[in-house]
């Protein structure tokens, strides 16, 4: 590895210099660093990243951003704290100071990055996947997502191209806790002294999530029942992912056992959580959006509150009802944070349990939801499922359903030849098309060959299933079809 310091002029010419060498190597390159996706890094460890890499995507960071000081954190995976400290020896190499808030979540490193004074941030966090899994999420200063139209595709070229950059003056390290500050933030979403007494049953899935539960508990009037409460990357329950249908069974029993008001679960990470009411019941994230926009609403009337393209009635409909503005966007966090910026949005919400909020620098928080949940328990003088379920028969969805094609495109193109005349279409994400009783979308993923439908109707849940049905039965024997996923 060749050691060199550059000049502003010197940076300049030599970043353009490593990009076209990536460029002409790009296969090979690719090849290594295969963790890098269109908005975060994942990858198997130590196959995919290991230290060597954090190391370099650290020095990549320092060069394409210049930061003067950067936070970073790491999730309960085993090897996060070994990551964490390569990535900050390669900021520190570079001349970037340091500030490690050592095992956290990855909103509270977007509070760091926007409450103390740092240029940006990294969580080292693979969220729920496998625990052979870890990867990161990168940010700027005010929490700023970087993705890959932002700056995430030029850090791969100059971690790819290993040119090291030492600077004469190396960053200082330092560890600092925020969680004082950012609990403080939490509870201004609410007025804690107005809360009822209520049991809530937790589910952190042994992740990160347990501890703030713990620093919120002697603030709240609220009897917590704790499960999977100890942070550990072993994870001895399986990995925290209450999506999987498997992974409920534990927090819906123990609401039903304790007469609890409502269960929370998380992801390890804790960015999003997710809702099961008073009967032990889950509630699809969808729901959640127009139930969380009420709640924003009522503290900030007519707000514009964004929301993704999957489904869209429900939300719709609650939104305009609560007197604010429904604006769609594309899904994925880089494009609901920038189109809630460019709005000025409230809140934002994505029927996969992404919550986001103007006041929490435009990011997606597992913690404030519940807790504006809570409130509006109090605030209606309702049951959970007494605020959803007028909603839910209102608008049955399919939930999002998963196939495995050859030519995703291919296959979008025949199901709007087949199933698109005479609705009204859009593009925002993939194909939606609406018709006076039913819609659906269907869009590719980012990463791998797939297509995801959702369909759901007005007050008809057999016209949603049939819909849902005929749909799939096309998309199977397209000839693009591979496998179910």
């Amino acid at each position: 590895m060749n050691a060199v310091k550059l000049t502003p002029f010197g940076k300049k010419r030599r970043d353009k210099y490593l990009i076209n060498s990536f460029l002409k190597n790009k296969k090979t390159i690719c090849k290594v660093l295969n963790c890098f996706k269109a908005y975060d890094i994942r990858g198997k460890v130590p196959d995919e990243l290991n230290e060597d890499l954090a190391y370099w995507i650290g020095q990549a960071y320092a060069r394409h951003f210049a930061p003067k000081k950067i936070a970073i954190g790491h999730d309960i995976r085993l090897s996060g704290p070994a990551l964490s400290q390569a990535l900050a020896k390669g900021f520190m190499d570079a001349g970037v100071d340091v500030v490690d808030i050592g095992l956290c979540g990855t909103e509270e490193i977007y509070f760091a990055s926007a409450h103390l004074e740092v240029d940006g941030g990294v969580i080292i966090t693979a969220s729920h996947n496998p625990a052979e899994y870890n990867g990161m999420k990168l940010v700027r200063q005010d929490a700023v997502p970087v993705s890959g139209d932002t700056g995430l595709k030029d850090i791969e070229r100059l971690a790819a191209a290993k040119t090291k950059s030492i600077s004469d003056n190396p960053g200082q390290y330092e560890q600092v806790n925020p969680r004082g500050q950012y609990v403080e933030h939490l509870l201004s979403y609410i007025d804690a002294a107005e809360q009822r007494p209520l049991k809530i049953v937790v589910n952190a899935g042994n992740g990160c999530a347990g501890a703030i539960i713990d620093l919120l508990e002697s603030k709240l009037p609220f009897q917590f029942i704790k499960l999977q409460h100890e942070a550990d990357g072993n994870f001895p329950n399986g990995v925290p992912n209450p999506l999987l249908p498997e992974n409920r069974a534990i927090t819906a029993n123990a609401v039903i056992e304790n007469n609890a008001d409502l269960g929370i679960g998380w992801d390890g990470d804790f960015d999003r959580c997710f809702f099961f009411d008073e009967t032990g019941r889950f509630i699809e994230g969808y729901y959640m959006v127009g139930l969380l926009a009420q709640a924003i609403l009522g503290q900030s009337p007519g707000e514009k509150i964004i929301h993704d393209p999957r489904l869209t009635w429900n939300t719709i409909d609650q939104v305009t009802k609560a007197g604010g503005q429904p604006v769609m966007s594309k899904t994925g966090h880089a494009f609901i944070k920038e189109r809630m910026r460019l709005e000025n949005a409230a809140y934002g919400g994505e029927m996969s349990a992404h919550h986001y909020f103007r006041d929490f620098s435009y990011c997606d928080s597992g913690m404030i939801p519940w807790l504006l949940v809570c409130d509006l328990l109090r605030s209606k003088e309702k049951t959970l499922s007494a605020l959803v379920n007028k909603q839910m028969d209102a608008y049955p969805v399919s939930g999002e359903i998963n196939r495995t094609v050859q030519d995703p495109e291919q296959t979008i193109q025949l199901i709007e030849k087949e199933f698109g005349a005479g609705g009204q279409k859009d593009y925002t994400d993939g194909l939606s098309v609406e018709f006076p009783d039913y819609r659906f979308n269907l869009r590719k993923s980012n990463t791998e060959p797939v297509i995801r439908l959702n369909v759901e109707s007005r007050a008809d849940q057999k016209l949603m299933e049939e819909k849902t049905k005929e749909l799939l039965d096309r998309i199977e024997n397209t000839g693009y079809a591979v496998s179910s996923t």
